[in-house]
């Protein structure tokens, strides 16, 4: 592993106090910013002097969308390189078109301002053009000025000790894991995928207490403790009896220093915690800079300090902490290898906060690696969806299933929509414009099943070469935008096409939505809008090629990953049956229904000896209608 080098930055925040990372304070060189600056891992350099720009970075500057959509001109070239590149099918032939296009705009320009004797001219004449002009590039700063045999020496020194502390618990180690985020779509899979592995003994789930509100009033009407919570989520999850003794939940907050732990079981954890895995993280991709950074940066830094206090705890039998990161630490690669151990600043920037967050947080694990000793591993996973088998996703609204839940219920407007003309014509304006998937026909998503992700997750216990490593969590067989839109029309029945990202962004989502909302269809409107908002950068041609092979080699998985066209169909009929397109909401509702769906399965599959996801949409439904009332959904 070569991490990342950071530790120069000139405003470090160790052991700050609460609250901190938000006030402004001067840096090495006198500059006011705040500790959560982007400036911390990020360095601003001066393309002709070479020398670092003194000023705080602002967060926007960092994504893609600060140097996108600015003119007519770049508007006008990116649908037209698109289209060129569904023609012609050669990406670096139309990466190079576009280098020359803003180089003729540049000669143009400079021309100009040549001409007239002013350097005012070729700005505003490059302006116009719409050329762009930067003077400026970022990178990441140096981690550590150990040499890379040094830095290798440490890791290698670490995997040793987490091997012999692990070979000293024999044969059925009996692990303790405290974990973070059991409560979100990952930590649930963790929990249930716990259960049956005999390795883990005890899972400590760090969770906060939950308030109650009235729906109407918004008043605290009840407070559950972590326990409450815990056992709620047991039962939700079908742990029960005997099963469910494996399991603690305890008060926390990964936003606290300590995680907001209490003394006397910090003492315990000292004594019995093997392993800490921290899962929690704020998934909103249109989420702002403070927030992501608070959860996905803080957070981080703060499991690590705890994970770090638990190795040097006096006889602690602690061996690992494993972090969970993202493949999209990478940002936008324009279809380049994304490779598991390196990490460099993307040219092409993120693509959100979560994005950039996540990197942030990735670059403190290698810190607290190699300069502090915390034996650490990071595991990355793609996009994550639903069970492979199944589609279960435990009620999750977010991300791939935030396109299909928008177009299933855009089918059931537009059939009730049409019983008269006015009726139908208003049906055929939404379905004009609603159904489109903004993604190029070239682009190709990164889907992985949870139940693949957290299989890596609990194999990375017990493996000490995963110590210093990026792992993958991601696929070899990438599913196509074509393909995305071919399944969603088979198994929701509607006619969803592609849509050109650019063009979508620029001028359909705005007339969309301001249509909807003059319909009285204002949650469709806001869908539509996450929609662009999610796969607004993800659908664009030139997406990243994550490495895989760390998966197999380090941590032991099959080399056969999961369909991903057949998780993708799975998902599609989960929400369709079991969530009704995201409009079962309730937690307790979500988990009678996945049993029963789960059920259902399994003696379909039995009895036709066949997987389920092979079947034909039109099969399936008539399969299932055997087994489930869908009306009521219950059994037959």
């Amino acid at each position: 592993m070569k991490p990342t080098r950071t530790a120069n930055a000139p405003d470090t925040v160790a052991d700050s106090p609460p609250g901190a990372d938000f006030e402004p304070t001067p840096n090495a060189e006198g500059v006011m910013m705040w500790r959560s600056s982007p400036s911390r891992y990020i360095a601003k350099i001066h393309l002709e002097t070479g020398k670092e720009v003194l000023r705080p970075i602002d967060p926007e500057d960092l994504l893609v969308h600060a140097h996108r959509d600015k003119h007519p001109v770049e508007v006008a070239a990116q649908f037209l390189a698109s289209r060129a590149l569904q023609l012609t099918g050669n990406e670096s032939a139309v990466q190079k078109g576009l280098r020359r296009i803003n180089a003729a705009g540049t000669a143009i320009a400079e021309s100009l301002g040549a001409a007239i004797g002013s350097q005012t001219v070729t700005t505003q004449a490059k302006k116009l053009l719409g050329v762009g002009d930067r003077d400026h590039f970022y990178r990441f700063r140096e981690l550590t000025r150990l040499s890379e045999k040094e830095v290798r020496d440490r890791i290698e020194r670490a995997q040793k000790d987490a091997a012999a502390l692990l070979g000293a618990r024999g044969r059925s180690p009996k692990l303790v894991v405290l974990l973070t985020g059991a409560t979100g779509f990952l930590g649930k899979e963790i929990l249930v995928q716990a259960v049956s592995d005999r390795a883990v003994a005890q899972v400590v789930s760090v969770i906060r207490p939950e308030k109650i509100r009235d729906p109407k009033t918004r008043e605290v009407v009840k407070v559950l403790s972590p326990a409450q919570r815990g056992a709620a989520l047991l039962r939700r999850l079908g742990i029960t009896g005997e099963k469910a003794r494996k399991f603690r939940f305890i008060a926390g907050d990964i936003e606290a220093p300590g995680l907001g732990i209490a003394p006397a079981e910090v003492a315990r954890l000292r004594k019995t915690a093997t392993h800490l895995i921290h899962c929690a993280a704020s998934v909103s991709f249109d989420d702002t800079y403070e927030n992501s950074y608070r959860a996905n940066v803080l957070g981080s830094r703060n499991a690590l300090e705890f994970a770090l206090s638990l190795q040097q705890a006096k006889g602690s039998p602690f061996i690992q902490h494993v972090a969970i990161e993202t493949s999209y630490i990478h940002g936008r690669k324009k279809k380049s290898i994304a490779q598991e151990n390196a990490l460099t600043f993307p040219r092409n920037f993120y693509n959100n906060f979560y994005e950039l967050t996540k990197a942030m947080a990735s670059i403190e694990t290698d810190r607290f690696l190699v300069e502090r000793g915390l034996r650490v591993s990071q595991l990355l996973p793609s996009i994550v969806i639903g069970h492979s088998r199944t589609g279960n996703n435990r009620g999750d609204t977010k991300v791939v299933n935030a396109p299909i839940n928008a177009f299933g219920r855009a089918k059931e407007i537009i059939d009730r929509m049409r019983t008269d003309s006015v009726g139908r014509a208003k049906a055929w304006a939404v379905m004009s414009f609603a159904l489109a998937f903004p993604s190029d026909r070239s682009a190709e998503l990164n889907i992985v099943p949870v139940d693949r992700v957290v299989a890596g997750i609990l194999a990375a216990l017990t493996a000490p070469a995963s110590i210093g490593e990026r792992v993958h969590l991601a696929t070899d067989n990438r599913l196509r935008a074509e393909d995305i839109v071919r399944i969603s029309r088979e198994e929701i029945g509607i006619d969803v096409r592609l849509a050109d990202p650019t063009l979508f962004r620029n001028v359909t989502l705005p007339v969309v939505k301001a249509a909807l909302e003059r319909m009285n269809q204002p949650k469709l409107a806001n869908a539509l809008s996450k929609l662009g908002t999610i796969f607004g950068g993800y659908g664009e041609w030139g997406q990243p090629v994550h490495d895989v092979g760390n998966d197999v080699r380090v941590l032991g998985l099959t080399l056969r990953r999961p369909s991903t066209e057949f998780a993708f169909r799975m998902l599609c009929r989960h929400n369709r049956f079991v969530q009704d397109f995201g409009q079962i909401r309730d937690e307790e509702e979500i988990a009678r229904r996945e049993l029963l769906w789960e059920k259902a399965i399994d003696r379909i599959e039995l009895r036709t000896g066949r997987q389920i996801a092979s079947m034909p949409p039109d099969e399936f439904r008539r399969l299932l209608t055997q087994e489930l009332d869908l009306k009521t959904f219950r059994e037959r």
